[in-house]
């Protein structure tokens, strides 16, 4: 499961209106092991080498409401993952959801890994 947490509802709020103009397109990864919680303002232990690195993601309107974002990274040494987060901001800003994976994934150097995100609005 993905968790949206408080602060995306907060900024996806904001960016409806335009009080934050900042979308979230920056895709993170992490090694973290915590638990998911609403509570979250940031991956527990960001990735900042390996190339596997914070990056811009392709961001796209699928259909039907719902919106993507999908970045591939390619590994530029050995190392392991086990969180994702998407933010609005290449280095810091805000996290809108983060993802615990149910193990570790390891890559290797030259290995690729394809992180998509999709948001599904809908009427409650």
């Amino acid at each position: 499961m993905v968790t949206f947490v408080n602060t995306g509802l907060e900024y996806d709020a904001k960016l409806f209106n335009g009080v934050s103009v900042a979308p979230f397109k920056y895709v993170a990864l992490g090694s973290g092991t915590t638990a998911e919680a609403n509570d979250q303002t940031a991956l527990v232990t960001e990735i900042t080498d390996t190339g596997l690195a914070r990056a811009e993601g392709t961001a796209s309107y699928e259909a039907s409401y719902i919106s993507v974002v999908e970045e591939t990274f390619t590994a530029t040494g050995s190392t392991t993952f086990r969180e994702t987060g998407l933010f609005d901001d290449a280095s810091a800003g805000h996290m809108a959801m983060r993802h615990l994976f149910s193990s570790a994934k390891n890559v290797d150097n030259g290995e690729q890994v394809k992180i998509t995100f999709k948001v599904t609005k809908a009427r409650a």
